[in-house]
This record gives structure tokens, sequence and C-alpha cells, in this order.
């Protein structure tokens, strides 16, 4: 072994400076240790290395989160705005089917009213009414409704079905019952035409009503359940009115004169707003407001249903007349009905006129002698 093998310093591991050989112990010169720490240097304090990733890192979430929340907003925006359509699109689509029912209705009312007609006509009215309706019901049961209307949907189906089997039934039971003098015929025509009463009600309480709670109770605001009226007189449908009817036709289709008392009279003419009576001997000063109108009640004094009553009312100025006319449907006989007039233009102001009112003779009147009234008028700016 060489004796130099002793000389080795192995302070290296502690990085302390070698020694010159032969360097006295007083005269060794000791270098800095690496990285400084020989001489008590360290390097600058910098900021935490974990700290400034986790405030990138919250700051990433606070962004993602800002994001959720906006896009969730948008997301919820439009499904509400989609949710309303859908609604809105659906009621659009019952509303063309409750206007084309109603107008079946009126049409209903048309034919029993229509003075003149005879069964066979009136039965073959009714049939085609029946058609129509049955096209309504098949145009109902297309319609696609959101989920939660879908037992409303029912109802305007069961509605339609009704009104379909009342205007049928009544169509078959006039042609049964035209030439039959039983007395349980009024009867029967009354217990077809309930259907279409009925019709009504399951439409206001079935679909109408409970369209709306739901819609209520689901958020949708602004849409609204259409109403559809297919009887728009009760009373004409009772059956004391169905049996005037049924005596009325049979009257028709003996194509003579008709038999009984017959003749309608004027009860009395009101000036709207305010109810004001017009007297036909003394003067009437009568405000004229934007919606002046004029009432006229006509009493069947007779003993048979009239239908078709045509009231004429004239207001007499210069340069020419204000002429209304409009039709009383049907009067019961001992009934009163009463009509009124709006949309009258301009009435002459401040000077003497007359409001002329006039009702035509029913077939077979006798005496029309108090179908005609005239009320001296002097029209004021109130």
């Amino acid at each position: 072994m060489d004796p130099r093998d002793d000389d080795i310093d192995f302070d290296f591991f502690e990085d302390e400076a070698a020694t010159t050989e032969g360097a006295s112990p007083q005269s060794r010169v000791r270098l800095p240790r690496r990285g400084g720490r020989g001489t008590g240097m360290r390097r600058p304090a910098g900021p935490p290395r974990g700290l400034t990733p986790l405030l990138r890192l919250l700051a990433l979430i606070a962004v993602l989160v800002a994001a959720l929340v906006f896009f969730g907003l948008v997301i919820q925006s439009c499904a509400a705005t989609s949710k309303h359509a859908r609604y809105q699109h659906y009621m659009s689509d019952v509303s063309t089917i409750a206007h084309s029912s109603e107008d079946d209705g009126a049409s209903v009312a048309d034919a029993l009213t229509t003075p003149g007609t005879k069964v066979a006509g009136l039965t073959a009215k009714l049939a085609g009414i029946a058609e129509q309706e049955r096209q309504n019901v098949a145009a109902a049961e297309r319609l696609n409704p959101p989920g939660p209307l879908r037992d409303e949907n029912h109802a305007i189906v069961q509605a339609l079905q009704l009104r379909v089997s009342g205007v049928a039934g009544l169509a078959k039971t006039f042609a049964t019952t035209a030439s039959s003098k039983s007395s349980g015929d009024a009867a029967i025509l009354a217990a077809q035409a309930e259907r279409l009463l009925a019709s009504d009600v399951v439409w206001d309480d079935f679909f109408k009503d409970a369209s709306t709670a739901v819609m209520a109770e689901k958020g949708v605001s602004g849409v609204v359940a259409p109403d559809s009226n297919f009887v728009t007189n009760p009373d004409f449908i009772t059956e004391h009115s169905m049996g005037l009817v049924l005596q009325r036709l049979q009257g028709a289709s003996t194509g003579g004169t008709p038999s009984g008392i017959h003749g309608t009279n004027i009860v009395s003419t009101k000036a709207e707003p305010g109810d004001q009576v017009l007297s036909t001997t003394t003067e009437n000063t009568v405000t004229a407001s934007t919606n002046l109108g004029f009432k006229v009640t006509v009493h069947n004094g007779g003993d048979s249903q009239e239908v078709g009553i045509k009231v004429t009312l004239t207001i007499n100025k210069p340069g020419g007349a204000i002429v209304k006319t409009k039709t009383i449907k049907v009067i019961n006989p001992g009934a009163d009905t009463s009509i009124t007039f709006t949309d009258l233009g301009g009435v002459p102001f401040a000077r003497r006129t007359s409001v002329d009112v006039a009702v035509a003779p029913v077939p077979s009147e006798k005496d029309a002698t108090n179908n005609k009234a005239s009320y001296p008028v002097i029209f004021s700016l109130g």
C-alpha cells in the first residue's frame, strides 16, 4: 500500500476546500462551499411554489362555475320559451276548432228559426251540420297537446261528440215526428237538444277551466284556453220550446194558412246607457254619448212561436236618416224579447227630430197598428 494513501482527505463530503501539499495548517486556504453554504449566503426568497398554481386553479374553477350558471340560465330561459310556445301553438289550434263549432251552433239556431222552413229542408240542414261537427271531432283527435293537457284534449273530443250526437239526433227525431201528433215528441226532441247544452258544460269544466288550472300550475302565463258555446239561448232547447218548433214545422208542412192567433207589439224603447224609457207623447232629451244605443222590447201576443222578426230603427236627420235593422230569432207565445241598436253614427244635435221603431208583421198577423212607434227626441251633449 502506498504510504500516500494515508494523506487522502475525505472532507470533500463536507465540501471543504482542499489544501496544498506541504502547507502548514495555518496557511491553508479554505475555498467557498459549493452553493454558498460555506459563506452563509442564501438565495433570495421567492413566493412559495405551491400557492400560485392553487390561485390559478381557484380562478379557473370560478370562471367555469360562472359559465355553467350563465349557460344554465340561458338553457332554462330557452326551455321556458319553448314550453310557452308549445302551449300557445296548441291553444291556437284548439281555437280554430272552437270557432268552427260555435259557427255550427249558430247554424243550428238559424235552421230552427228560419221562417217557412219545412221538415225535409230542416233535417237535411241539420244532417249537414252534424257532418261538419264530425270533421271537428277528427281535427281534435289529431291535435298534439302538451303532455299535461292530454286529459283536457280528450274532453274537447267528448264535447264535440256530444254535439254530433245532439244535432244528428234532432235531424232524425224531426224526420220521424213531423207527421206525429204524440205529446211525447217534444220531450224526445228536448232530450236530443240537451246533449248540445251538455257539450258546453264539458267544454267549460273539463277543458277550459281545467286547462287554465294546469297552465297556472306549470307556470305558463299569457296563454288563454278558448271557449266554445254551441247553445246561445238555453231556453230555446226546453221541451216547451221544442214543442213549439214542432208545431210550427207541422203547420208549414201543410202549406196552408197558419192556425191560431199571431201578432207582435212594441213594449218599450229605451235610450242606453241610463235605461231611459222614451215617450211617444212628450219630448225626450237624450244624451248623445259615444256608446249611445236604443233597446227595443217586443212582445209576442199570439199563441204560436214566431221566428225571424225584423225590427227597424230610424233616426231622422237632414241629409239622410240613420237606419238600422236587426232580426229577433225567436219569440215564444206570451214572451218578451229585447234587441239593442248601437253604432249609430252622428246624430243631429240640439234640434227636434224623431226616433222611429217598426216591427215587421208576422205571418197571419191581423192587427199591425201596434207594431210601430215614433218618439220625439232632442239629442244633447250632456
